[in-house]
């Protein structure tokens, strides 16, 4: 990848690869995050981002200011493109100094994403599942499933994965995965959430993927796949059930099709900062639900502290 920006500028070009995306791994993307919202960052007055149809998908601008850094990614989300092998998330991210705005790196998007997304789940997760949590139930076989069993295992000892997705022969390849990394792993149907410690869905569904009255009263249930108002992952059974977090409630007002469609108004919803700094309830004979759509400060936490690495 070569340079358009001013000279001496340093590019750092990514490549999404399990575990970690250029030096820096899940755990270390989780800190990165925990850092940021420990510092005082409040999620609730980050920037909206833009969102722009186009004939093949979206396109997303999402800027954001945190610390010695500032950012913007432009994101792509084009459904059809995995059917031509390609992502579906595609884009780039530019790095500034905060007191300058001078550009620092200008980095791989859909790279950036693949590490950033599971890393705030496990920052929620990491803290919304029970202590002796074993068995993962993960909806989803693409990039996003592989990223979120690393940033899960990074952070919790899990000794179970039961994958369910469409496509069987690539749930089978996620599977072998996960047993190459000590898990007693297998596929299975959705009907397994019944026996969940932990539930993450991470798919391009826009209807319920299982029967929210299925989930164990202990379980923790995240969803992250989608950023739409008419789009969930899990019914309204399951939201009316469970305690609520999200990342900014907001932007999941705005966003988050899985709350949206199931009607939380009145409802205590506490967001990723007040989960991390330890202001949140964490409440015992109920399902745990976090609903995540991305959002810009995430992705410039990751960013920065890739850029970091790259100095050293």
């Amino acid at each position: 990848m070569s340079s358009t920006i001013r000279p001496g500028t340093a590019v750092v070009p990514l490549q999404y690869a399990v575990p970690g995306v250029g030096g820096v791994g899940p755990a270390d993307a989780v800190r990165a995050i925990e850092r940021v919202l420990r510092e005082g960052f409040d999620p609730e007055q980050a920037p909206a981002r833009s969102a722009v149809p186009v004939p093949a998908g979206e396109l997303l601008l999402m800027p954001a200011a945190a610390g010695p850094y500032a950012g913007v990614k432009v994101a792509g989300v084009a459904p059809a493109n995995p059917e031509l092998g390609l992502p579906r998330i595609t884009g780039s991210y530019l790095l500034l100094d905060g007191p300058t705005l001078q550009p620092l790196a200008l980095f791989d998007g859909a790279a950036l994403t693949a590490l950033r997304t599971p890393a705030v789940t496990a920052a929620a997760l990491s803290r919304l599942a029970e202590p002796q949590a074993a068995h993962l139930v993960l909806f989803g076989a693409g990039p996003q499933a592989y990223g979120h069993l690393d940033a899960l295992l990074a952070l919790r000892p899990l000794t179970r994965l039961t994958v369910v997705a469409r496509n069987a022969e690539r749930a089978e390849v996620l599977a072998a995965y996960g047993r190459k990394l000590g898990l007693a792993a297998s596929v299975g149907t959705a009907e397994a959430v019944s026996a969940a410690d932990v539930v993450v869905c991470c798919t391009t569904a826009r209807t319920p993927l299982f029967d929210g009255a299925a989930v164990p009263d202990h379980a923790a249930v995240a969803a992250v796949g989608s950023h739409e108002v008419d789009a969930r992952e899990v019914d309204e059974t399951l939201v009316r059930r469970s305690e609520l977090y999200v990342e900014a409630r907001a932007v999941a007002a705005r966003e988050a099709g899985d709350l949206i469609m199931a009607g939380v108004a009145g409802r205590q919803v506490w967001n990723l900062g007040e989960l991390v700094r330890g202001d949140a309830l964490l409440l015992g004979g109920r399902p745990r639900f976090f609903k995540s759509v991305g959002m810009a400060w995430e992705d410039l936490a990751v960013a920065a502290e890739v850029y970091q690495r790259s100095l050293a």
